[in-house]
């Protein structure tokens, strides 16, 4: 199973920090966030990942080379400016394959075990669905959430206990078929339109989850990982 780690974002609230780095190498307890998010991925067994980078990406490039030193094949998707979440995984399916695969934010922090993508994937498969996604309690910054879940654990539009999405998510590539390469195109329009035929599944992870969106949330988070490391 292949993942991708989406990176291409201009990173506007998390300036001035952003203006000369790119967001997915700041730091958290010493380390650029996206290399935790790839020793996660190799303990879980992947091998190949994508990742793909529009603002300052010849820098991310140049930090995390080939992955080897983590055990991984890394390849990148560049882009020009930024294709929003859904052009940037369209634009990046040659180098994902025919197989449902991983999607994460870079910009997250979750403690849920990756090695599950797999599971997802198949109850993708087994029910003929093109999606699923990780849906988290609403953070303070979004009350309202997104999405809800069903018991039969489909993700609806609307219901009595709205979710919000994480950023992490196992798609079919079939769900990107009318979306072209190198046109930006948002997720969750597409989702939503899927949602309607129950044809996106999901599930409520109650663990550890953060958006490191903002300068105050990223020294937030690397306090946190420093105190329980």
């Amino acid at each position: 199973m292949r993942a991708m780690i989406l990176a291409a974002g201009r990173g506007e609230r998390m300036r001035p920090l952003t203006d000369t780095m790119p967001k997915p190498l700041l730091c958290v307890a010493g380390k650029p966030l996206i290399t935790w998010h790839l020793e996660k991925l190799a303990r879980a067994g992947f091998k190949h990942v994508v990742i793909n980078h529009a603002w300052l990406g010849d820098r991310i490039e140049s930090a995390l080379g080939d992955g080897s030193q983590w055990g991984l094949s890394i390849r990148y998707s560049a882009e020009g400016t930024a294709l929003e979440t859904a052009g940037g995984i369209a634009t990046a399916l040659p180098l994902l394959g025919e197989e449902p695969f991983l999607v994460i934010n870079g910009d997250i922090w979750c403690d849920w075990e990756v090695s599950r993508a797999t599971q997802a994937a198949d109850l993708i498969k087994q029910r003929r669905s093109l999606g699923w996604l990780l849906l988290v309690n609403n953070p303070p910054h979004h009350p309202e959430g997104d999405f809800a879940l069903t018991d039969q654990g489909h993700v609806t539009l609307t219901g009595s206990n709205p979710l919000t999405f994480s950023g992490v998510g196992v798609y079919d590539p079939q769900l990107f078929n009318g979306i072209k390469p190198a046109v930006p195109a948002k997720l969750a329009p597409l989702l939503r339109q899927e949602m309607t035929g129950q044809r996106i599944l999901g599930e409520h992870h109650q663990g550890i989850w953060i958006d490191v969106g903002t300068p105050e949330r990223l020294m937030e988070l690397d306090q946190m990982v420093r105190a329980t490391r």
